[in-house]
């Protein structure tokens, strides 16, 4: 299944695109994304900010990431801050060959194979469901995988383990996460265009 990119000018499509600046809107609530991605193969490196105003599904704050995957888009390490009117906060998680993570918050570090996980996932962001969706060529072939994730909680930085489901056909990619379920439509290279209930690309 490939869906094209539609009358966006940053938007990827070939290999001249990158690097590519993409960004999202919350459908709903007070929030944006935006990611400067550089592809090399199957590696990507990305460097975003999430900005999120108070309502009900959260409180006002400011999270920023930098993501590095290995030539096969095995995540190998991911950094995030994120600053709260109560304070900043950050966590450092990094893979290493045997197949750990390492998750390092400044207070008791953490380390776990996290059942098997091969990528990161936070919550709120529709960049990181790219990682996937990319390592399976979800954009080109039709796939029902459950995919298992280090997942990281905004604003809050928790991290825990889960499991995410991304089953793929005509009319787009179903994913079930801990926190929704939804029918998503991605780009020719596996970025999210739109996440119902969750943000689409401007």
């Amino acid at each position: 299944m490939t869906i094209p990119v539609q009358g966006a000018a940053s938007a990827p499509g070939s290999a001249s695109a990158w690097p590519a600046v993409l960004t999202w809107r919350a459908h709903s609530a007070p929030r944006m994304e935006s990611v400067r991605v550089q592809l090399v193969g199957n590696r990507i490196k990305a460097a975003g900010r999430i900005i999120g105003g108070h309502c009900a599904e959260h409180n006002a704050f400011s999270a920023s990431y930098d993501l590095v995957t290995d030539e096969n888009g095995v995540t190998r390490r991911l950094s995030l801050r994120a600053s709260l009117a109560s304070g900043e906060k950050q966590v450092s998680i990094s893979r290493d060959e045997e197949g750990y993570w390492m998750i390092e918050d400044g207070t008791n570090p953490k380390r776990s194979t996290f059942g098997g996980a091969l990528d990161v996932d936070v919550v709120l962001s529709p960049f990181f469901n790219t990682l996937p969706i990319r390592r399976f060529g979800m954009q080109t072939d039709s796939e029902d995988i459950q995919v298992p994730v280090v997942y990281v909680y905004l604003p809050d930085l928790s991290v825990r383990e889960a499991s995410l489901t991304y089953s793929s056909g005509s009319d787009g990619i179903h994913v079930l996460s801990p926190v929704s379920s939804s029918s998503i439509t991605i780009d020719a290279d596996g970025f999210v265009l739109d996440y119902p209930g969750l943000a689409e690309r401007i």
